[in-house]
């Protein structure tokens, strides 16, 4: 195994404890390292580890699809050093898979001083703060699902985000920031 994918294997590592996933199997295959993880809500997703640092295209997509469908899982991660072709791009979305970029950090990003704690709300949270508020989502400012730290909480487009820095003076601040593509 080479110092590449170890590097891989630490990112998914990280981003499993980030978004609270427990471990419940892991295996290696041919080329990939595949972790089946429990999400918050119950339910099952699959992370692969690639170890390639050429493009990832449709086939490993197509692979992990028939994958996910055999373990009756809904939810995909890749993770890999790689690139991803403009296709598997595309057929990643459509079948519900996550390509995490290979310019995430390979560290807890929130252990740094100065990126502050993020948390994605539930949808009772939500609906009360746009009812204090009154206000839609679109109405927040927005923060870009390709944030490095969107990433690693696994929020997707559409979700509202607390962000709570330390300020020096009022202690603690709480902002809010809504999901968007890109």
């Amino acid at each position: 195994m080479s110092s590449k994918t170890k590097l891989e294997e630490r990112k998914a590592k990280i981003l499993m404890k980030l978004r609270g996933y427990k471990l419940l199997k892991s295996e290696e295959l041919k080329n990939v390292i595949n972790y089946t993880v429990k999400m918050k809500d119950k339910k099952k997703a699959l992370f692969w580890v690639i170890s390639t640092e050429g493009t990832v295209g449709v086939a490993y997509i197509t692979q992990l699809k028939k994958a996910m469908d055999e373990a009756e899982v809904e939810t995909g991660i890749i993770v890999t050093n790689g690139k991803y072709s403009p296709s598997a791009k595309v057929n990643a979305k459509k079948k519900g898979i996550e390509l995490i970029p290979r310019t995430l950090p390979s560290f807890n990003i929130f252990d740094h001083e100065f990126v502050p704690k993020h948390e994605i709300l539930m949808e009772e949270e939500r609906e009360k703060l746009l009812a204090k508020y009154k206000v839609q989502p679109y109405q927040l400012p927005e923060i870009r699902a390709s944030d490095p730290a969107i990433i690693a909480i696994g929020a997707k487009a559409g979700d509202i985000v607390r962000v709570i820095r330390k300020s020096p003076t009022a202690g603690k601040y709480v902002a809010y920031r809504y999901v968007v593509e890109g």
